[in-house]
């Protein structure tokens, strides 16, 4: 069983910048795909971005509403992944989840509880 905690969110004016860490315990961190989703009220939650195992190439995916502004990175040595936002938006403002999808699924298996994230205009 992994367990998941966010932290890093804030108030941040239009412009700013934040980082968002997940700090993971309880499983092989390296093994697992790791991915940002936030959930703005009264939206659905949606992808920001994902980056893969070092076994699978640590590849990076971004939603196109963040690409350019946003960086996703792992630290394997420190069972953390981050999330530098760059640029930040009012529609930006939402609660920032993190998850884990295991080897064995096509699923995210694991989620944090959460960080808000305000932007200010």
């Amino acid at each position: 069983q992994v367990q998941l905690v966010e932290s890093g969110g804030g108030l941040v004016q239009t412009g700013g910048s934040l980082r968002l860490s997940c700090a993971a315990s309880g499983g092989t961190f390296s093994i697992y795909d790791m991915g940002w989703f936030r959930q703005a009220p009264g939206k659905e939650r949606e992808f920001v971005a994902a980056i893969r195992s070092r076994w699978s190439g640590g590849s990076t995916l971004y939603a196109d509403s963040v690409k350019g502004r946003f960086t996703i990175s792992r630290d394997n040595a420190k069972n953390t992944v981050y999330l530098q936002m760059n640029s930040l938006k009012p529609e930006d403002t939402a609660v920032y989840y993190c998850a884990a999808d295991s080897p064995d699924t096509d699923e995210y298996d694991y989620w944090g509880q959460g960080t808000q994230v305000t932007v200010s205009s």
